[in-house]
């Protein structure tokens, strides 16, 4: 019996290791808590080129939601990697959390209060 409890839960955690986590929204501070610390996290800016252009966060990678290449660039990340996902305000980088899911994502961390939160609360950007 031992054994089969042991096999049903490799096989359990197999399984899951296949489906997509759900994305975590964050704060400005949790975000910058994980930046800060050096986790192993790449930032996607999903704001158009000309607002990234106006500043940034340190090394983000900059994938336009609005472009017509989007789930197309999206689907070539790799999706065992962290990624801490921004737009301004939320409301794009809030719509992309279905296209991260439905690519099976694993560590999903959203940004729920953008880039202007992040300014708001007089983190540091890239200009």
């Amino acid at each position: 019996m031992k054994t089969f409890s042991f096999l049903a839960l490799a096989a359990a955690l197999s399984l899951t290791s296949l489906s997509a986590a759900e994305p975590v929204d964050v704060s400005v501070d949790k975000a910058a808590g994980m930046l800060a610390s050096g986790e192993k996290v790449t930032v996607l800016d999903v704001r158009t080129p000309e607002e990234y252009a106006d500043g940034h966060l340190k090394d983000a990678v900059n994938i336009d939601y609005n472009g017509s290449d989007f789930e197309a660039r999206i689907a070539k990340l790799d999706p065992e990697k962290p990624y801490l996902v921004h737009c301004a305000a939320g409301g794009r980088s809030g719509k992309s959390m279905e296209l991260f899911k439905k690519l099976k994502f694993t560590k999903i961390y959203h940004l729920a209060d953008g880039y202007n939160g992040w300014t708001d609360a007089g983190k540091p950007v890239v200009k």
